[in-house]
């Protein structure tokens, strides 16, 4: 999805949009790059469509709905799901295996930690689920990461304001 496409959404739905998009990118669809998704909701802030506050909430919800929908597929399909998952994007074997270790050593600090790290972010609420790692542990590490990871990104966008489109083109 590029720019021009993700801006008319946002313009046209609002917060629908911002929800629905965010939740496709926390579930770790290609195509739904944090790094554009985050600080455009932070520009339509700014131009005032839409409170921070709000988007801040719309983007941590839609994040850790999509983490809990990883974490879920993790724990009920536990190796299966990450054979299939393996399969389709087999690229990221290497880092799934990686996550299962990390996140048994480190269990909730790892999950935390995870949210904050680009590429692993997404899919570390995967290895959380096969582990089974206590539900509410997993909520609160994962809400906080989620904060500052979008906090980061939208603030950045309400920030810059306008100015991020063509930061934004140049990627």
């Amino acid at each position: 999805m590029d720019l021009s496409s993700l801006t008319y959404y946002f313009t046209r739905y609002g917060a629908v949009a911002i929800f629905i998009i965010v939740l496709l990118e926390y579930l770790n669809l290609p195509g739904f790059p944090a790094g554009i998704i985050m600080p455009l909701s932070g520009v339509m802030a700014a131009r005032g469509n839409i409170h921070f506050f709000w988007v801040m909430v719309i983007s941590v919800a839609a994040g850790l709905l999509g983490s809990l929908i990883l974490y879920v597929l993790g724990r009920k399909g536990g190796d299966l799901f990450l054979k299939a998952y393996v399969r389709k994007f087999p690229k990221q074997k290497e880092v799934l295996e990686k996550n299962l270790e990390w996140i048994r050593k480190k269990g909730c600090m790892g999950v935390f930690l995870g949210k904050l790290i680009p590429m692993i972010r997404t899919i570390v609420s995967i290895p959380a689920g096969v582990i089974r790692m206590d539900l509410m542990k997993y909520i609160i590490s994962s809400t906080c990461g989620i904060i500052i990871w979008n906090f980061v990104f939208v603030g950045a966008g309400y920030v810059m304001g306008d100015q991020i489109f063509q930061l934004l083109g140049a990627v």
